[in-house]
């Protein structure tokens, strides 16, 4: 079979997965559905939906991408340096958790708001949109590098073909249109990676993967610590994963977290087996492994990589694009005291979706670092940790929130910015590795924010305490806990307000009067 026809055969692909997903995608969805993924009923998400979602909006084009070049790079420990993100997941279930069933916590921007103030919750909005504007460019542009060299005709094209179509079904279904076609996406994104990874794996006996890396510094580990170092911190600044915690029972939830993060980090050290068995066949290093390796097998190889990397990139962009849509009509809505009706809201939320299909993807065509997008962003938010992670162990302060949130933005910056020019001091590194200076900056910087957090919280205590003040940030007391988990009235109250297509309630007046009412 010819080049020319490989190329149709590609782009027949492209257009038979835009087609399914505007197929399966619901045509027309309820304020709720829109915003909470509820079904046509009005029901939560369901465990097994959530898992499939969160699990493939996690697995991104990017993540392929990078797990597969870390394996080929360091062997082992550079995918189970990769993998080790998806270990975030279960620690934001467990903190979710918490802070849904002992704070009462309905979101993280009004949890943030209401505990920390108006000024913690905008810059925490802003910090997150950052995060959801790299993951257009980034998702896109990956798969666009199938179809071209990076800023070709062809590449421009097939990512932007593919943006079009991931947003028009996401403006009809928002939340629920991508936790549909996630689902779908996730069966075709197993079973497409288990035919990559056993057409290539049993090649090589399972000792050479086992000992194709040096457990150094130099050797990769350093990235492994920065991962460790990153995932009490990272997860929090991801909107696809935080607004997923909210639309169901909080001990559902969990489990689902639990439970994707174990299978996410199963999954991404097996794709890392892809890139280790590229070094081992003796193949040069490579800045797109996967589509070097797929070169390499020929067109049907090839295609079954391109696949895989649509089928990644699809769920984790309609991810965003509801994410944002939430954003834009519900939480900033609120952080300016404002109510903005079903439809309303719904429309605005469509809106910000096409614009940012459209100023999202300009990056794309300057060839930015995809690695750079998880791994410098995940520096930048270090100071979330403590914020999120020990709330309610010591009392929470607003000063506290912003020397842990802005020291560790200012430390992400900083090592940004040196390390780009060479410039980074050699102080501030840990080892002689490739990663040496991020190390560094994340031990140094997570010591700072963590301290910077405890030590105003702590001052405060001493204070409140010499002034006989009773405590009242501690959480509800474990009685109102567990009549809140009988009655249901607690532990699930998906947003700030529940919408309908004409008008607002406000979800906490209803839990008041159901509980009135008991």
């Amino acid at each position: 079979m010819d080049s020319s026809m490989f190329g149709y055969l590609f782009w027949g692909f492209l257009i038979v997965y835009a087609i399914v997903m505007l197929i399966v995608s619901p045509k027309k969805v309820s304020v709720g559905g829109f915003f909470r993924g509820e079904d046509k009923l009005g029901r939560a998400v369901s465990p097994g939906m959530l898992t499939a979602s969160i699990f493939v909006s996690w697995i991104q084009a990017k993540s392929v991408m990078n797990c597969t070049n870390l394996g080929a790079e360091y062997g082992i420990v550079g995918g189970i340096a990769y993998a080790s993100y998806w270990l975030a997941l279960p620690v934001a279930g467990i903190v979710m958790y918490r802070l849904r069933v002992k704070y009462g916590a309905k979101g993280i921007i009004s949890f943030l708001q209401s505990n920390y103030g108006k000024a913690a919750s905008i810059a925490f909005s802003a910090a997150i949109l950052i995060r959801l504007y790299n993951e257009v460019w980034s998702n896109s542009s990956v798969v666009g590098g199938f179809y071209g060299e990076s800023g070709s005709l062809m590449f421009i094209a097939a990512a932007l073909f593919f943006t079009t179509v991931t947003l028009i079904y996401s403006c009809r279904g928002g939340m629920r249109a991508s936790l549909v076609t996630d689902t779908l996406q996730f069966f075709l994104f197993v079973a497409v990676a288990l035919v990559v990874v056993f057409m290539v794996v049993p090649a090589f006996p399972i000792a050479d993967y086992a000992t194709s890396s040096t457990w150094t510094l130099e050797g990769g580990v350093d990235l492994l610590l920065v991962t460790l170092l990153q995932l009490v911190s990272y997860p929090f600044h991801d909107p696809i994963m935080t607004d997923r915690g909210f639309i169901c029972e909080a001990r559902a939830m969990l489990k689902v977290y639990v439970v994707s993060g174990i299978i996410g980090f199963i999954a991404i050290l097996g794709i890392s087996t892809i890139g280790m068995y590229y070094t081992l066949s003796g193949y040069p290093l490579s800045s797109n492994v996967p589509a070097s390796l797929g070169q390499i097998m020929g067109g049907a190889g090839y295609l079954l990589m391109c696949i895989l990397m649509i089928l990644a990139a699809g769920s984790t962009l309609d991810s965003t694009f509801a994410s944002l849509s939430k954003f834009t009509a519900q939480d900033a809505p609120m952080l300016l005291g404002r109510k903005i009706s079903g439809k309303t809201a719904k429309r605005l939320g469509m809106s910000v979706m096409i614009l940012i299909a459209i100023v999202g993807n300009l990056p794309m065509f300057f060839g930015t670092s995809v690695l750079a997008a998880t791994t410098i962003s995940g520096t930048m938010v270090m100071g979330l940790g403590p914020i999120f992670c020990l709330h309610g162990m010591i009392k929470p302060t607003k000063i506290g929130f912003h020397i842990s949130f802005w020291g560790g933005l200012v430390i992400g910056v900083a090592f940004t910015v040196f390390n780009t020019a060479g410039m980074w001091p050699e102080i501030l590194s840990v080892g002689a590795g490739k990663s040496a200076g991020m190390l560094g900056a994340n031990l140094y910087g997570a010591i700072f924010c963590w301290i910077g957090y405890i030590v105003p919280s702590l001052v405060a205590q001493a204070v409140e305490k010499s002034r006989g003040v009773e405590p009242d940030w501690k959480g509800l007391p474990p009685s109102q806990i567990a009549y809140d988990k009988k009655h249901g009235t607690g532990g699930f109250a998906p947003t700030e307000t529940i919408y309908d297509d004409s008008h607002l309630v406000d979800a906490e007046t209803l839990v008041n009067k159901s509980t009135a009412q008991v």
